[in-house]
C-alpha cells in the first residue's frame, strides 16, 4: 500500500460503519471468513447491523467454534444465501455481546435462525415449551432458555417484530420457563408434589405481558392441600417446591442464571409466608392491604402450576383490585409512592434513568395504572395488565385525549426500545443509558439513527421524555376540562359520571360544584381561558396534594375572577414557573392565606421569581420605613393607621405563603428540612412586622394629635412571644407602654397624653376593616388589669423596687423595646435587668412560688373537655413546661451567665447547654418539642383561620395540619402519635429539670 493512502477496503469498512477498519481487515483476512472475504453481500449485511465491529467478533468467533470444516462451510453457505439468516445472525451479533458468547459456546444454536415460516414469526408459550421440553436440569433449562432467546432477539432486532410484541414473547417464554422450573422441582420431590397444589401467579411486567429481556420475573404462590392431605403439610410441601423453582431460575451456573425470581410482592413481603393459601390471600387484602398491593395486582396472571387453584384466585382478587379507588386518598397514595421511587433514585443516576427517573417508563406507567383503577371499577374494558392495550382503551373510551394518548404511545415505545437494547447487549439487568460514546452509537444505530447515532439519540431520548414529564401528570386532569368544554368534531368527551368518579378519587368532596367551577375557568375563546385551559390540569395536580382540593380550586376561581383581565397576573402565571405552583399551593393550605389574598389579590405578585420580593421576608427596618413613609403621606391618623395595616396584610401573606410553600416543598425543590428555621422565620417575621405596625400607628397617632412631638417622651415594650420575637400568625401583641415627661411638661398632662395615645392606637388597629386586626394587649403591667395602662419610668421603678412578684420578674425575662423613644426603651431595659437576672440567683421561696404558679396555671387553664396530651401550649412537654424550664434557668443564673440574657427560648436554650446547665441530650429533646409545638399552633391558624392550642378534630382540617407538618393523607394518627411521643419525651425532662429538689 503506497505510504499516506488508505487501501480500499479500509475505506470501504469506514463507509460501512466499522470504528476498527485496521482490526477488522485483520478479522476479514482470516481463514475462517477467506471463502466469503470478497463477498459485497456480506459486508453490506455487516455494515447494517448496530456494531459492525462487533457483529464481526462475533461472526469469526462462531466459524471458530464449528466442529469442524463441514460445520463452517454450511454455515457460511446458509449465511451467503439465505438472507433471512443473515439479517438475523448478524443483527443479533452486532447488538449482543452475551448471545455472540453463547453462540460461541453452542456453535450448532445458529440452526435456530434458520427457518423462517410464518408460524416461526409469532411462538406463544405452546412453542416455548416445546423450545425448552428437553431440558432435564437447571444447566440445560438455562442452555434452552438462550437458544429461545436467541430468535427473540433477532426478530426484534431485525423489525420483524415490534416492542410490544417483543415483550409479550419474553413474557410468554417467562411464562414457559417458569412451567419448566416448577416441573423439574416437582420430579425433584415428588412426595412434596402430591400433597399440594400449587399455582404460580405472575406480578409486575411478566403479568402484563410486558417483559423485559433481562429482568425480575416477580411471582406470587398460592397453594392448597391436595385431595385428604393436612393443610399445613401441604403449606411446607408447597413452600419447598417454590423455594426450589425460584433457585432453579435465579442460581448462578456454569451457564450463567436466567433471572431472578421476586415474591416480594406478596402478602407482607418478604416478612410474610412465600406460600399462603387462597382464604389467607383474600382475608389478607380484605384487611390489611395497602393501596399499592392493589395496583400491583393489577397485573396478576396465573402463569404456572394448578391451572383451576390460579384462574380461582384470579376470580377472587380480581373485584378488590377495582374497589382500591374507593379507599380514602387512594390518588394521593399512589403519586406519594411514585414521587418516593423518584427520591430514593441516587442524584448521580437520575438523568440516565430510563425507567425510574421523571419522564421516564414509569411515569407512564403510574398515569396509566391510577386511570384504570379509577374508571375500571364501571368500565370493564379497561381491565388490562398491558400498559399499551390499556392505554388505547382510556384513548377509546374518552378518558384520555386521543392526541395525549397517541404521543404517550410513540414514547413509550421508544424508551422501552432504548431499554430493550441496552439490556440486549450483556443480558443484564439496568436501566440506565450508558455514558460510553461506543455504547451510545451501538445504541442509536440499533433504533434506526444511522447519520449521527450518538446525537441523534440524545435529541430523540430527551424529546420522548420531555413528552412523557409533560403529559404523565395532565393525562390524569386534561379530560376533566375536557367534560366541561366544546370539543371538535371526533372527540371523545369523558362522561359526566366518569369525570366526578375522576374527582372524586382526587378527593374532591363535592365533584358537581368542582365542575362548575372549571367550566368556569376554561371555557370561552378569551386569553385568559386559553392560559388557563393550560394551567388547570398541573395546577388540579398540586391541588390534589393537599389535604383540600374543593378550597384549592374554589379559591383559584376567585383570584382569577378578581385579576383574570389583569394583564400581569395571567403573564406571571404562564411565565414564572414558580407562581403558578406556589399560588396552588397556598390557596389549597388552608383558610388564613387564601383570605388575606382575596383582600388584596394583587399580592399574588409575591408568589413569582421576579421583582416583587418573592417569598423573602423583608427587614424590620425595611418594613418600619415603608410603613412611616405610608404614613407621613396620609392625610390622617386614620388613614394612615390603615395604610400601616395594609402593609402588615401583604406581609402576613408573603409570610404565610413561604411558610407553606417551605412546609410542602416544590416539584424543584424538597421541603424545608429543618422545622427549627421554619419557625424562627415565621416568628421573626411576624414579631418585625408587629413592631413596625405599632411604630407607625404610634406617628401616626402623635403627629395628628400634638404635630412631631408629643409632651412626653413614650415607648412600647414588647413582652412574652413578641419580645421574643416569636409571635404566631394569631398572636396578640403583648406589651407594656412606658412615658416620660419632656422637660418643663406637667405629670398630669404627659399622663393624659399617653394615656390618649394608648387609646387612640388601640382604637385604630381594630377598626372593622378589610385587614386583619392588630389586638393590643397588656395584661403584663404592674398590677395586670387594675393598675394604670402606662406607666412613667419612675412609677415602674418604684413599683418593682417595692411590689414586684417572682412571676413579674419572670414575665420581664421576655421584656425587649420595639418601638417609640429608643432611649427610654434602653433606660427600661436597665431598669429591669437587676429583676431579671438577680445577682444572687432565686431563693427557694422564690422557686417554689414559680412551681406552685406553675402547677395551678396547668390545673386551672387549661380547657374543659380538653385532651392535656395535645395541648400545645399547657400540655405535659407543651411551650409553657419547655419556657418555664428555661425562664427558671434564666432567672438562677443569668446574671452569671452572659449568653441566658436573651428574650429567645431556643437562644436562651441554646446558652444553658453551652453552660453545662442542660445536657446535649436534654437540650435536643425540649429543642424539638417546643418547634412542634409552635409549628402546631401556627399549622392551626393557618388552616382554620383563627387561632387554636390543640389538633383540630375535623378530619380534613386535621389533614391539613398534618400535610403541613409533612404527613401524607390518611397519616394524621402517625402526626398525633409522634406529637405524644415527642412531648412525652419533653416532660420527662422538665420533670427533671423544673420540678425535682435541687434542680
Amino acid at each position: 500500500m503506497t505510504p499516506g493512502r488508505r487501501s480500499s477496503t479500509f475505506t470501504r469498512l469506514l463507509r460501512h460503519g466499522f470504528t476498527d477498519p485496521s482490526d477488522a481487515e485483520r478479522l476479514l483476512d482470516s481463514v475462517e471468513l477467506a471463502p466469503v472475504r470478497d463477498d459485497p453481500v456480506l459486508l453490506e449485511a455487516l455494515g447494517a447491523t448496530a456494531d459492525p465491529d462487533l457483529a464481526l467478533h462475533g461472526l469469526v468467533r462462531l466459524l471458530e467454534a464449528q466442529p469442524d470444516p463441514t460445520a463452517r462451510r454450511e454455515l457460511l453457505d446458509t449465511l451467503t444465501a439465505a438472507k433471512p439468516l443473515r439479517d438475523r445472525l448478524l443483527g443479533v451479533l452486532g447488538a449482543s455481546a452475551a448471545l455472540g458468547d453463547h453462540l460461541a459456546r453452542h456453535a450448532g444454536d445458529w440452526q435456530a435462525l434458520v427457518t423462517y415460516e410464518p408460524r416461526d414469526l409469532h411462538p406463544g408459550v405452546e412453542e416455548f415449551e416445546r423450545g425448552l421440553a428437553e431440558a432435564t436440569d437447571p444447566v440445560s433449562l438455562r442452555v434452552a432458555y438462550r437458544r429461545c432467546l436467541l430468535s427473540i432477539a433477532a426478530r426484534d432486532v431485525c423489525g420483524t417484530i415490534d416492542v410490544a410484541e417483543t415483550a409479550a414473547e419474553l413474557a410468554d417464554l417467562a411464562t414457559a420457563t417458569l412451567r419448566a422450573a416448577l416441573s423439574l422441582a416437582r420430579q425433584a420431590a415428588p412426595e412434596d408434589a402430591a400433597v399440594c397444589r400449587l399455582a404460580v401467579i405472575a406480578m409486575g411486567k411478566c403479568g402484563g405481558h410486558e417483559l423485559n429481556y433481562v429482568s425480575d420475573v416477580d411471582v406470587i404462590f398460592v397453594a392448597e392441600a391436595a385431595d385428604g392431605a393436612d393443610e399445613d403439610k401441604a403449606l411446607r410441601s408447597a413452600t419447598r417446591l417454590a423455594s426450589h423453582m425460584m433457585r432453579i431460575c435465579s442460581e448462578t451456573t456454569v451457564e450463567g442464571s436466567i433471572w431472578p425470581v421476586d415474591a416480594n410482592l406478596r402478602p407482607e413481603g418478604r416478612n410474610g409466608p412465600l406460600v399462603r393459601t387462597l382464604s389467607s390471600h383474600l382475608a389478607y387484602y380484605q384487611r390489611w392491604a395497602k393501596t399499592w398491593e392493589f395496583q400491583a395486582l393489577l397485573k396478576a396472571r396465573p402463569v404456572a402450576g394448578d391451572a383451576e387453584l390460579g384462574q380461582a384466585y384470579a376470580d377472587a382478587l380480581g373485584p378488590l383490585v377495582w374497589q382500591a379507588a374507593e379507599r380514602e386518598n387512594f390518588v394521593a397514595d399512589v403519586q406519594r409512592m411514585r414521587r418516593r421511587v423518584i427520591e430514593n433514585i441516587p442524584a448521580a443516576e437520575v438523568d440516565r434513568q430510563l425507567k425510574l427517573g421523571p419522564g421516564g417508563l414509569r411515569d407512564v406507567e403510574f398515569a396509566v395504572q391510577l386511570l384504570q383503577l379509577v374508571h375500571g371499577r364501571t368500565d370493564a374494558t379497561l381491565r388490562s395488565g398491558t400498559t399499551l392495550d390499556a392505554l388505547r382503551a382510556l384513548a377509546a373510551g374518552g378518558y384520555v385525549g386521543r392526541e395525549d394518548a397517541a404521543r404517550l404511545d410513540e414514547a413509550y415505545r421508544f424508551l422501552r426500545s432504548m431499554e430493550h437494547r441496552i439490556q440486549l447487549y450483556r443480558l443484564r439487568r439496568t436501566h440506565l443509558v450508558p455514558e460510553a460514546e461506543t455504547d451510545l452509537r451501538r445504541l442509536g444505530r440499533s433504533l434506526g439513527l444511522r447519520t449521527d447515532p450518538v446525537t441523534g439519540l440524545q435529541r430523540e431520548w430527551r424529546r420522548h421524555a420531555g413528552v412523557v414529564r409533560r403529559l404523565h401528570e395532565k393525562l390524569f386532569y386534561r379530560p376533566l376540562l375536557d367534560a366541561v368544554a366544546q370539543l371538535a368534531p371526533g372527540e371523545t368527551r369523558l362522561r359526566a359520571e366518569a369525570a366526578r368518579e375522576r374527582l372524586v378519587a382526587l378527593g374532591y368532596a363535592d365533584p358537581a360544584a368542582a365542575l362548575r367551577h372549571l367550566e368556569a375557568l376554561a371555557s370561552g375563546v378569551t386569553r385568559k381561558a386559553a392560559i388557563q385551559r393550560t394551567l388547570l390540569p398541573v395546577l388540579l395536580g398540586w391541588f390534589a396534594d393537599s389535604a383540600d382540593p374543593d378550597a384549592g380550586l374554589l379559591n383559584f376561581r376567585k383570584v382569577s375572577d378578581a385579576l383574570g383581565k389583569t394583564p400581569w397576573y395571567l403573564r406571571l402565571l404562564r411565565d414564572e414557573g414558580a407562581a403558578a405552583e406556589n399560588l396552588a399551593r397556598v390557596l389549597s393550605a388552608g383558610r388564613l392565606a387564601p383570605d388575606l389574598l382575596m383582600r388584596a389579590p394583587e399580592a399574588v405578585a409575591l408568589l413569582g421569581d421576579g421583582d416583587a420580593g418573592g417569598l423573602e421576608p423583608r427587614e424590620r427596618g425595611q418594613l418600619e420605613q415603608e410603613v412611616l413613609a405610608a404614613v407621613r403621606r396620609a392625610e390622617n391618623a386614620a388613614q394612615g393607621v390603615t395604610a400601616a395595616r395594609g402593609v402588615r396584610r401583604r406581609e402576613l401573606f408573603r409570610t404565610a405563603a413561604a411558610d407553606i410553600v417551605g412546609s410542602y416543598g416544590t416539584e424543584t425543590s424538597a421541603a424545608e428540612a429543618d422545622q427549627g428555621a421554619l419557625v424562627d422565620r415565621v416568628g421573626a417575621a411576624v414579631s418585625d412586622l408587629t413592631a413596625a405596625t405599632l411604630a407607625g400607628t404610634l406617628r401616626a397617632v402623635v403627629r395628628e394629635g400634638w404635630g412631631d412631638t408629643l409632651p412626653t417622651r413614650f415607648a412600647i415594650i414588647a413582652m412574652g412571644r413578641f419580645g421574643g420575637n416569636e409571635l404566631g400568625y394569631g398572636s396578640d401583641a403583648d406589651v407594656l407602654f412606658v412615658h416620660e415627661p419632656q422637660d418643663g411638661v406637667a405629670e398630669h398632662e404627659a399622663a393624659a397624653a399617653a394615656n390618649k395615645v394608648v387609646a387612640e392606637m388601640r382604637r385604630l388597629l381594630q377598626l372593622p376593616s378589610a385587614d386583619p386586626p392588630l389586638l393590643i394587649d397588656a395584661g403584663l403591667r404592674p398590677e395586670g388589669k387594675s393598675g394604670p395602662m402606662v406607666r412613667t419610668l419612675k412609677s415602674y421603678e418604684a413599683y418593682y423596687r417595692r411590689w414586684s412578684l417572682v412571676w413579674e420578674s419572670q414575665a420581664l425575662l421576655r421584656a425587649e423595646p420595639v418601638a417609640g423613644d429608643a432611649d427610654l426603651g434602653r433606660r427600661f431595659t436597665e431598669l429591669i435587668d437587676p429583676l431579671r437576672y438577680p445577682h444572687a440567683g432565686l431563693g427557694d421561696d422564690a422557686v417554689r412560688e414559680i412551681r406552685r404558679l406553675k402547677a395551678r396555671m396547668e390545673s386551672e387553664r387549661l380547657p374543659r373537655g380538653a385532651d392535656p396530651k395535645l395541648h400545645t401550649k399547657l400540655g405535659p412537654g407543651g411551650l409553657s413546661d419547655v419556657e418555664w424550664t428555661v425562664q427558671l434557668l434564666q432567672l438562677r443564673h443569668g446574671a452569671r451567665e452572659p449568653g441566658l440574657r436573651t428574650t429567645r427560648t431556643r437562644a436562651a436554650l441554646a446558652a444553658a447547654r453551652a453552660a453545662g446547665l442542660l445536657s446535649a441530650e436534654d437540650t435536643d429533646v425540649l429543642d424539638e418539642a417546643w418547634v412542634l409545638a409552635t409549628r402546631v399552633r401556627n399549622a392551626v391558624m393557618l388552616v382554620r383561620g383563627r387561632a387554636g392550642d390543640t389538633f383540630p378534630t375535623e378530619p380534613r382540617e386535621l389533614a391539613a395540619v398534618g400535610r403541613y407538618l409533612g404527613y401524607g393523607s390518611g397519616h394524621a394518627g402517625d402526626m398525633l402519635d409522634a406529637y405524644r411521643r415527642t412531648t412525652r419525651r419533653a416532660r420527662a425532662v422538665v420533670e427533671q429539670q423544673f420540678y425535682a429538689d435541687g434542680a
